[in-house]
């Protein structure tokens, strides 16, 4: 059930991969064959494989044919990927920096605020312009699909600036390096948690602090955390991604390109769908964070990922390009005049 109704948040791939009908300007009679690994939590009932069912059938149109095989386990997928088991896998954001650490670094802590911030990224990335960018070895990243702001659940809503988190638990998943960063700049005490029981940990109080998509709140009944005192930070902790990997030797030419194009088009109909789950939590549970607080999220963000960035965590370059957006949206943040810019 947790598995299922999270990966609901990108149901809207659905809508995206279908559309490529409209991007039929790149048939050339060029006919190609490849194998995908599909990453669905829920097999080949999920709703990820079904989108890609419908992609096999429209790259019919671009020359290529494809073969799905699904996976349970994303780790397995990409393990089978990097093997030459198949020629596309669709991964997580923060997996997807093992191809290409630049579109990975899209899932990063704080980089981007906002919806807008994120389709200034996508669209900037989909141009003739950035398409080296998109290439790393062997590998082509040949979709970006938005699957949903994660946002911080606390059990009490005075729990909202760095300084009210310190001492507070939080549950830590092993794969997300990010979280480790901010739990030390910020002074929380991490608990080690698995996909399977964060959220009952933070429901029976085992845990003061959460985080996911909006998805997930009534599915997994966390209303019982948040009651009574409890609270969503309306201040997203990061953007979370799905990257379509593919070697892009194995496909027609311009593919990437053109699927790219048209996943710009498809943004803001996905963005409708992620928006309308997060519209449905009761408005009651919604914690605002004012501006002056959220300056100090965004300073703590910021040190995070310079740190990661010199880790070799995080690709500087898209740093950089994250933040020219940032201050083009916001351009009186004190990050923008501040002396170790990203």
């Amino acid at each position: 059930m947790i598995i299922k109704r999270i990966v609901q948040c990108v149901l809207c791939l659905s809508i995206l991969l279908a559309g490529t009908a409209q991007a039929t300007s790149m048939t050339g009679g060029v006919h190609h064959s490849v194998n995908m690994c599909v990453f669905d939590l829920m097999g080949k009932n999920g709703a990820l494989f079904q989108a890609f069912k419908e992609f096999k059938t429209e790259s019919l149109k671009l020359g290529l044919e494809i073969k799905l095989k699904a996976y349970r386990d994303e780790r397995i997928a990409t393990e089978d990927f990097k093997a030459g088991v198949c020629d596309l896998v669709n991964v997580t954001g923060i997996r997807a920096r093992l191809f290409n650490q630049f579109t990975g670094t899209i899932d990063s802590i704080g980089s981007l605020p906002t919806y807008e911030h994120l389709k200034i990224v996508i669209e900037t990335l989909a141009t003739e312009k950035a398409a080296p960018l998109m290439v790393s070895g062997d590998y082509e990243v040949v979709s970006i699909i938005p699957a949903g702001a994660i946002f911080m659940f606390v059990n009490d809503k005075r729990i909202r600036t760095p300084e009210t988190m310190a001492g507070k638990t939080i549950g830590v998943l092993d794969n997300a390096p990010e979280m480790p960063k901010l739990v030390a700049l910020a002074g929380m005490t991490p608990v080690a948690t698995s996909l399977t029981n964060l959220y009952s940990k933070f429901n029976n109080r085992n845990i003061d602090i959460t985080a996911g998509p909006a998805v997930i709140y009534g599915p997994l009944e966390l209303h019982k955390g948040l009651e009574p005192d409890g609270g969503i930070l309306d201040y997203p902790l990061m953007q979370v991604t799905i990257q379509v990997i593919a070697r892009h030797k194995k496909l027609p030419r311009r593919f990437g390109v053109e699927i790219r194009n048209y996943s710009t088009v498809m943004f803001d109909r996905a963005i409708d769908i992620i928006k309308r789950s997060e519209e449905q939590i009761p408005k009651k549970y919604w914690v605002h964070i004012p501006e002056i607080d959220a300056i100090a999220w965004t300073e703590v963000f910021r040190q995070s990922r310079i740190s990661l960035r010199d880790e070799n965590v995080y690709n500087g370059k898209a740093l950089r390009l994250f933040r020219k957006v940032r201050c083009k949206l916001q351009p009186a943040s004190p990050e923008c005049t501040a002396k170790n810019k990203e």
